[in-house]
């Protein structure tokens, strides 16, 4: 009975001295796991997040055999785990969602840079790859709206406020990548993206000259919307064509270069001869030519040439 009574006290003291201290990772703001993201980068937070993960299963199993041993000597306890099967099946669907996502196609990346979903296997990179792509998927879920994204889509919006990296690489995913694989960005986060991604949310609140974004979409290798500024205050419709997938552009255009080093053929609305036909007295057909602003017709895609 000492003996038992030494070993129950020797594990709570054990339980005690983990607890106290596992409690400063678990006091993290947003802002701190933002500026640990942008110092050590990505793959790295995703492998520590990785090996947290797996200490925090072990301290749960620790505490199942605390549970039993309590239970043994009649104390009345908690269940902190379920049976082995039951984890066994959470698992395997971790893992299948992982496996669906790096095997989605994402398209051609900006500067070269591959895209967030192509990969050679499963476990490329090792586990820290494996959640590393988690991580992605989340963020690029958060940014088109088909989820919260969990992890990866609270660091998206943290840094896309601020113009950060990370939200840079994930907007220009989105823009480069194809609408039925990777989706969409637009409404007013889309609006919010394109602040970002051009670099006007890294010069802050105070900045000068900065123009503002509406009606903004995002994706297929294609940037549209309206552009309001002081040169143009009632608004421009433009249009942006990435360089590695279009063609330059038949009429005026400019060259205008994103965040993430990508390059972007740019285009306003332009002045545009638009032609009404209309029965002429004398029984000919005629026509009302009148100037309209309107976007220039597209430039052809290179993938179909």
């Amino acid at each position: 009975m000492k003996k038992k009574k030494r070993i129950l006290a020797f594990l709570l003291l054990t339980v005690l001295t983990i607890c106290l201290c596992a409690t400063p990772a678990f006091a993290l703001t947003e802002s701190e796991v933002q500026a640990q993201v942008d110092s050590v980068g990505r793959e790295a937070v995703a492998g520590n997040i990785f090996i947290w993960f797996l200490c925090a299963i072990a301290f749960l199993k620790v505490s199942q055999k605390i549970d039993s041993f309590m239970s043994s000597l009649g104390i009345n306890v908690g269940h902190t785990g379920g049976s082995m099967m039951a984890e066994a099946i959470i698992a395997a669907r971790g893992i299948s969602a992982a496996r669906g996502f790096a095997g989605r196609g994402k398209g051609s990346g900006g500067a070269g840079k591959a895209s967030a979903g192509q990969s050679t296997g499963f476990m490329k990179g090792g586990l820290a790859g494996v959640v590393s792509r988690s991580f992605t998927n989340g963020a690029v879920k958060n940014a088109t709206g088909a989820g919260n994204g969990g992890l990866g889509g609270a660091a998206f919006a943290s840094s896309m406020a601020s113009g950060g990296k990370m939200a840079n690489d994930v907007i220009g995913t989105v823009a480069a990548g194809s609408l039925s694989s990777v989706g969409s960005m637009t409404g007013e986060k889309a609006s919010q993206a394109l602040m970002s991604y051009m670099g006007y949310a890294a010069l802050g609140a105070d900045a000068e000259d900065v123009p503002s974004f509406s009606n903004v979409e995002i994706g297929g290798g294609r940037i549209t919307g309206v552009e309001t500024s002081g040169e143009c205050p009632a608004g421009s419709a433009f249009a942006m064509y990435h360089a590695e997938q279009f063609t330059e552009p038949a009429r005026d255009y400019t060259t205008v270069t994103a965040a993430d080093g990508a390059k972007w053929y740019k285009q306003y609305t332009q002045d545009t001869v638009e032609k009404t036909p209309y029965m002429a007295p004398d029984g000919s057909i005629a026509y009302h030519e009148k100037i309209v602003k309107k976007l220039p017709d597209p430039p052809r895609r290179k993938d179909r040439l």
